[in-house]
């Protein structure tokens, strides 16, 4: 479904049903970021996914940024596997976020 210029907004949200972070163009699940609990209690991000038909818009970025900000901000504890995750906390730092490497990452 096309998306109209005339609701452009750009938002990211958790959903915690699905296990994931969407990053929504209108009403419309552009793409997410999945994540599973561990028993500690931490975050494993193991896959990235953005739409064809909205890519090239920087929303996987986008989707990333404000994922690993609410994650901090909430004191969780991530363990990037997802390539795109790990190369964006790779480049930039997210303040309070706790990232523990692992030692062999395992995208799903």
């Amino acid at each position: 479904m096309p998306v109209s210029d005339a609701d452009e907004t750009i938002t990211v949200s958790r959903n915690d049903l699905k296990h994931r972070y969407e990053v929504k163009i209108g009403d419309v699940v552009a793409g997410f970021t999945l994540f599973r609990i561990d028993a500690g209690g931490r975050l494993h991000f193991p896959h990235t996914e953005v739409d064809p038909a909205f890519r090239g818009r920087g929303l996987a970025q986008t989707l990333v940024a404000e994922a690993m900000a609410d994650v901090a901000r909430r004191g969780e504890t991530v363990v990037p596997h997802c390539p795109v995750v790990a190369a964006y906390l790779r480049k930039n730092e997210v303040p309070g976020l706790t990232v523990e490497w692992p030692e062999n990452p395992q995208p799903e």
